[in-house]
């Protein structure tokens, strides 16, 4: 296998560990400048580059390489430029015959006007039981927007399709109503305008890029929690656009109720259209997403191996398409496609058992961020009632999850009494009985569990 091959399997797996953003960042002109024995010399184009990959991303590089190559024991970081290194399409079309490949940089395809990314389409969307709501609001919004669910709000966890659906709607607005101005940015994007255009004394010059939009999607706004001056500005240009008729279509990780630290005025306005959740995909859906993904990449496995994916991997099919890949990059190593021993093995790092992935830091970090405060917080002993919840939830889910004992609980508490850890996990377990929202929570925040 060539040294540019080699490099190519790594960037298909490692793309699934780490944000877009940071991939895009950090794996820009890079490529193996030299594979001599049990070492990978790694070009990157820059000192700062080199230190990033050193310090953040080397257990992983040499993770994945020892992986595809068991010789591989030593990868080194030089600063160098190679004819031969990755390089992120500076022009690239947005039109192509063939599918997009795993191995493109596709945030470097999007239309530079309209944020969106051709390729998210309704054709390659897998609609199943678990997405069907929000696809039907979709096509309709698609067909007529700014009359029917407006504002449309689609929630769900990560990697459940959400920004797949949202740029579909898009894309498909631009090939029926090509007159149409459609925008599409997230909500940390948009957040960082506002806060330059503060800084610039610009902020009229900031509100008058969405003015005009007829279709504006933004993506995670859950993000906009505790940022009150992007909630004010977003308040503005909401009001503006829906008075006009123009279409608005969000998405978070939660609903709106469950969006902490948020100004009752946008919550009220998020809740005034359409709500749809995303939830995950059931047995068959897995299936059939696996058999698209496969087919698209020109791949051939086994009904055993997928149903063998589909079984274990169950929440996530950004990490079902990362499975796919991992053994397209194995079979293209061995000229062959793997049997389902070899399976199981290369995809041991991706199915394990949850008890095995998470432990009590973890899970109190997780329920501080869904809750929006500070783990010390709830390590502590106030006694103000939006602390008092989130700690009484993160006792039960370190019962729940992790089977921990009650004193033990206590203990991770500030040494609070086991009786103390009993009466959290008892209320909870009952009102978990009949609060619906409350079980919603519950399984956001475990799917943030085991994401950290």
């Amino acid at each position: 296998m060539s040294k540019d091959e080699l490099w190519q399997a790594l960037l298909a797996q490692i793309q699934f560990n780490i944000s877009k953003a940071n991939f895009a960042t950090w794996f820009k002109n890079t490529g193996i400048l030299q594979k001599k024995g049990p070492q990978v010399v790694i070009a990157v184009p820059n000192n700062f580059s080199k230190e990033w990959l050193e310090n953040k991303y080397n257990k992983a590089v040499y993770k994945i390489l020892h992986g595809l190559d068991d010789e591989i024991r030593e990868v080194k970081y030089t600063v160098a430029k190679l004819e031969t290194v990755v390089q992120l399409p500076q022009n690239a079309p947005l039109e192509s015959d063939g599918p997009v490949s795993q191995l493109e940089f596709q945030d470097f395809k999007v239309n530079k006007e309209t944020n969106l990314n051709p390729r998210y389409t309704f054709d390659n969307f897998i609609v199943g039981p678990f997405n069907e709501l929000p696809h039907a609001a979709a096509l309709a919004i698609a067909g007529n927007p700014g009359s029917v669910y407006n504002p449309l709000f689609v929630y769900g966890g990560v990697g459940l399709g959400k920004t797949h659906l949202l740029q579909a709607i898009g894309n498909e607005v631009l090939n029926k109503f090509s007159q149409k101005r459609v925008k599409y940015v997230s909500s940390e994007k948009f957040a960082s305008g506002i806060v330059n255009s503060i800084r610039n004394h610009n902020i009229d010059k900031f509100k008058s890029l969405y003015k005009d939009i007829d279709v504006l999607i933004i993506d995670d706004i859950q993000f906009f929690a505790g940022k009150e001056k992007s909630q004010e500005e977003f308040f503005h240009i909401f009001n503006s656009l829906y008075e006009k008729n123009k279409q608005i279509i969000l998405s978070s990780d939660r609903p709106p109720k469950a969006i902490s630290a948020i100004e009752e005025r946008l919550r009220s306005r998020f809740e005034g259209g359409m709500i749809a959740d995303i939830s995950m995909p059931d047995f068959e859906t897995r299936i059939a997403i696996l058999k698209t993904k496969s087919q698209e990449k020109k791949i051939n496995f086994s009904e055993e191996i997928l149903e063998y994916i589909a079984s274990n991997i169950q929440r996530n099919i950004r990490e079902l398409e990362g499975a796919l890949n991992r053994l397209a990059a194995h079979q293209k190593l061995n000229n062959r496609a793997p049997d389902i021993e070899t399976t199981k093995v290369l995809l041991k790092n991706l199915i394990s058992s949850p008890s095995k992935t998470t432990n009590p830091d973890k899970i109190i970090k997780a329920v501080a961020f869904h809750f929006d405060v500070k783990e010390k917080d709830i390590l502590a002993n106030s006694r103000k009632k939006e602390i008092v919840g989130p700690r009484q939830i993160a006792m039960y889910l370190i019962r729940m999850e992790l089977k921990s004992s009650f004193p033990s609980i206590g203990n991770k508490f500030g040494g609070k009494d086991h009786t103390t850890a009993i009466h959290a996990y008892n209320k909870i377990t009952k009102e978990l009985e009949n609060n619906e929202h409350l079980n919603e929570e519950i399984g956001l925040i475990k799917e943030q569990i085991y994401r950290l």
